[in-house]
């Protein structure tokens, strides 16, 4: 299929906020564990190949091929529940030869191009009972199976996600208010029950993790430890930070006192080298990337192109959320990575090739009159 482009409706500023963000994520790599950086480098300079490669594919012609995507999907969720590898009592990873990945991550992407399309065909009939019910039964059974791995952190984006496409494809604001209306009380009441009746219904990890959160001072040599330390180098980075790979003596960093910092606390890095400034650059960056999908999902020709937009900046904005909240202590530890950030070339290379969808539905963007 042969698509005019014009360079002119090629989102250059997205692709430089990219590259700014993930260069940055690079150095702080390489500054938390050096061992890492080498790869982490792959891993942009293969997601942003991904990333040109796939913006210029029209995204009509990937949405034909939505039904085997989402059998793919399935497929690589049921190989890592009965033959993935395991990891600190987790199962979610993928080993082919010598080449290893979470499929987890690229299932956030082939959910938002399975519902793009999915939704746009049933665009008249979307807020019918069997239209609803089909959508829910799609996306709860790969769902249920990363949540199986188990991964709860990655199970709660995906829901934020597929509620964002909902709404975004047109669900009946009577459906979100009554949605709306069971789900608060019923956040209320299951944090009563597990504070109350004890750890019955979630992983024992899972239960200290949010135990923590409610009680920190009863949990500061054991779960909350890590995000103590997080919190105070935040804040010991002050306005201007101690400088990438420094030695000062009192460094969180340097005393160890965060394992695996390339990882999920990588916003706890930045914030005791790069301080107050490193920070907000880039919660800006982050954002600027939000925005300009948003842009491009407003100029969308149709309702998939739109869904694809707002799909994709939802990963990066909701993670971004729920990792920085994690690391300066207002929520539970979630184990989620800060997108274009973090260490993983999963992660990396599965948001490269959203956003490469996402670069393409600009270049198809409605024409204005």
């Amino acid at each position: 299929m042969r698509a005019k482009y014009h360079l002119k409706n090629y989102r250059i500023s997205l692709v430089i906020f990219l590259v700014l963000l993930s260069s940055i994520g690079i150095l702080l790599v390489g500054s938390a564990n050096e061992s890492y950086q080498k790869m982490q480098i792959i891993g942009v300079t293969a997601g942003l190949i991904c990333m040109v490669a796939v913006s210029l594919i029209p995204y009509h012609f990937i949405l034909i091929f939505y039904r085997v995507l989402y059998v793919i999907n399935l497929l690589f969720l049921i190989l890592v529940r009965f033959w993935g590898e395991d990891s600190k009592g987790a199962t979610r990873w993928l080993k082919i030869g010598g080449f290893q990945f979470q499929p987890s991550e690229l299932c956030k992407i082939i959910l938002i191009l399975f519902f793009a399309q999915y939704i746009m065909e049933h665009e008249e009939d979307f807020n019918s009972p069997k239209t609803i019910v089909k959508s829910l039964l799609f996306f709860a059974i790969p769902t249920y199976l990363v949540y199986k791995q188990p991964d709860l952190s990655t199970t709660i984006i995906i829901c934020l996600i597929f509620a964002t496409i909902l709404f975004v494809g047109g669900l009946s604001y009577k459906i979100i208010a009554g949605v709306l209306g069971v789900m608060i009380p019923a956040i209320g009441v299951f944090l009563w029950f597990v504070v109350n009746k004890g750890n019955s219904i979630l992983e024992e990890y899972q239960y200290d993790r949010i135990m923590a959160w409610l009680n920190p001072q009863a949990y500061l040599d054991t779960t909350f430890y890590q995000q103590n330390n997080s919190m105070i180098a935040i804040g010991s980075g002050m306005l201007t930070g101690k400088g990438l790979n420094n030695n000062v003596i009192g460094s969180v960093k340097n005393g160890n006192f965060i394992s695996e910092p390339q990882t999920d606390f990588i916003f706890s890095i930045a914030g005791e080298e790069l301080g107050f400034i490193g920070c907000f650059v880039m919660i800006a960056l982050m954002a600027a990337i939000v925005v300009s999908c948003l842009l491009l999902a407003r100029q969308a020709q149709d309702l998939a192109g739109k869904i694809i937009c707002v799909g994709v900046c939802s990963i990066v904005g909701y993670q971004s959320f729920v990792n920085i909240c994690v690391t300066v202590g207002l929520m539970p530890n979630t184990g989620l990575p800060l997108p274009f950030v973090s260490y993983g070339l999963s992660s990396m290379i599965s948001l490269f090739l959203g956003m490469g969808v996402v670069l393409n539905v600009g270049l198809q963007r409605r024409r204005f009159h």
